[in-house]
């Protein structure tokens, strides 16, 4: 006979507070950051932190927390006597160093994910290329989960790869989340998500020279194919 479950934890009216106010940041910092992602806020202007309390019928707390996270994943810059303004999208330049860093980084990082691969880091890869998702439409909302995804698998081989330093280091760059925000015109999801599945192969079965090319031509191909094309 199953065993009887005992009686649940109640949840004190303290601890209720603390979940709604923290689902009530998190519902606000989604919100801003769709805006964003999106240009709805467009790139370098100012963030109103009154007007977007109003609008979301909030009090300015959970808006000033979200734009502090916003801030540390670079996508807001907070201004002395100012207030907060969206980050400019990248310069050229500035995507040329942000790709020039990647290709120092990543390929190194994916040749040792395969030298050191384990029969859990093989699990996990396969199991986040398994919940990986198309996009749905062109914008940050169809966009949304191929970006955290993309996050995510970068960060994990990075993390593969045995030295923490490069994990922090790529994760400090928040890429993803600049990348994604310049705007593709058309649907890429599918040529990323089969890089990525070669980039698993080549991982998973213990290949690093395998790896370090399969990463390489992934970087290259955002920076050239589908990317960099936005400035010219």
């Amino acid at each position: 006979m199953a065993e009887a479950l005992g009686p649940m934890e109640p949840v004190s009216p303290v601890d209720r507070r603390v979940l709604r106010r923290q689902m009530l940041a998190d519902d606000v910092y989604e919100a801003i950051k769709t805006m964003l992602m999106d240009h709805v806020i467009r790139p370098g202007a100012r963030i109103s932190i009154d007007g977007l309390a109003r609008e979301f019928q909030v009090s300015s707390t959970p808006v000033r927390e979200a734009l502090a996270r916003l801030e540390s994943e670079g996508l807001a810059v907070k201004e002395p006597l100012k207030g907060y303004r969206a980050t400019p999208l990248l310069t050229l330049e500035e995507f040329d160093d942000l790709y020039r860093f990647r290709l120092l980084l990543e390929p190194w990082a994916a040749r040792r994910a395969a030298e050191l691969i384990s029969s859990s880091g093989r699990e996990l890869l396969r199991a986040e290329l398994a919940n990986a998702v198309e996009p749905t439409s062109v914008d940050y909302a169809g966009y949304k989960s191929l970006t955290a995804h993309d996050n995510r698998f970068h960060s994990l081989i990075a993390s593969l790869s045995g030295s923490e330093q490069v994990r922090l280091a790529f994760e400090r760059t928040h890429c993803h989340l600049h990348i994604f925000r310049l705007h593709y015109d058309r649907d890429i999801g599918p040529e990323v998500l089969t890089e990525h599945r070669m980039l698993v192969e080549a991982i998973t079965s213990g290949d690093p020279a395998a790896a370090e090319a399969a990463m390489t031509q992934h970087i290259e191909n955002s920076m050239t194919l589908r990317l960099r094309r936005i400035y010219e």
